[in-house]
């Protein structure tokens, strides 16, 4: 079963009311796998036509981050980036369908790996990373009102 999971608003990649953010909403397939659908508009340009590299970076680090995560918002597990090791396959391109997934690879208590992948909708790999990541310590946000941060899962939006 898919499940969504929690946004904020203010993230710079799931954050839904970031005016210069991605507004990413991922949905978990099964524990440890995740995907999200994107489209990069013009202000995320590099090169003409490409989406910055660094964008693509930030992109693959939150996949990376949430395929940890879970989908309960109640009860995420907030975790840091200590590693990222990024491939740059191809451009990528703007203004088209993508599709960003991540995966969960070892976990060893306070740390884990994962990894992710962009893609265009045909299966063409565009990016891809693997990281290294740490426990968010539970004191640094315990007593923290996360919906008062906007942390939430929201409605489905209708199309």
């Amino acid at each position: 079963m898919t499940l969504r999971q929690a946004n904020s608003r203010g993230c710079f990649i799931c954050g839904l009311e970031n005016p210069v953010g991605l507004h990413l909403v991922f949905y978990e397939e099964q524990p440890g796998e995740i995907f999200a659908e994107v489209v990069l508009k013009a202000q995320y340009e590099g090169f003409p036509g490409m989406a910055h590299g660094g964008v693509v970076a930030a992109m693959l680090d939150e996949a990376c981050g949430r395929a940890l995560m879970g989908s309960d918002p109640q009860k995420p597990r907030f975790m840091y980036t200590a590693r990222l090791e990024i491939r740059y396959r191809q451009h990528v391109p703007l203004n088209q369908p993508l599709c960003l997934r991540g995966k969960a690879l070892k976990d060893r208590g306070r740390m884990a790996t994962a990894a992710a992948s962009l893609s265009t909708q045909d299966g063409k790999l565009l990016a891809e990373a693997e990281a290294l990541l740490v426990d968010v310590p539970a004191q640094d946000y315990q007593g923290v009102d996360l919906e008062s941060f906007g942390w939430k899962v929201y409605q489905e939006e209708p199309k």
